[in-house]
């Protein structure tokens, strides 16, 4: 069983990769419904949306919801796939909460991240990488349901900023 369970695994994080692939460039064009779009400054960034420190790592849960995917980082009445600011060196943990998730985080060619490239992991598998790069980012979480067939998977666009300090 546990044989089937990898090869589902790894099919639905092929065809999760695929998702978020293929929604990334729809997201690129809509550039004007992100902060990142606008004059970006640290005022943006508050002691309310930022999360993690140099001292303790910014936890971020990609789920599947009912309509889409939600990315929500551990900060206290945070809510799903709105804005957040993490400090450079902050350590960034993506995980799942949900049972049985496969997640894809795309930033495309520019990553905030060390190391770079898309994160891909899932309820059994946390990833953990340091911000490096300030600026204001735009994401693609994909999240599916292991087994999962068309239509059980879900996305979502998101945005975060790396302080300049």
């Amino acid at each position: 069983m546990t044989t089937n369970r990898r090869f589902e695994f790894n099919r639905t994080s092929l065809l999760l990769s695929i998702l978020v692939l293929s929604t990334y460039a729809t997201a690129q064009s809509k550039s004007s419904d992100y902060a990142c779009s606008k004059d970006v400054s640290a005022q943006m960034c508050t002691a309310e949306n930022t999360c993690g420190s140099a001292s303790s790592p910014c936890v971020v849960d990609v789920k599947r919801t009912a309509n889409a995917a939600s990315s929500t980082p551990n900060i206290p009445n945070a809510k799903g796939n709105s804005l957040f600011c993490i400090k450079p060196g902050t350590n960034v943990q993506w995980k799942s909460t949900g049972k049985d998730i496969g997640f894809v985080v795309d930033f495309g060619p520019g990553s905030p991240f060390d190391p770079p490239g898309a994160i891909l992991g899932g309820s059994d598998r946390s990833v953990t990488v340091v911000a490096k790069r300030p600026g204001c980012y735009k994401y693609s979480a994909g999240a599916c349901r292991s087994g999962a067939i068309y239509g059980m998977c879900g996305q979502t666009n998101v945005q975060l900023i790396v302080t300049a300090n």
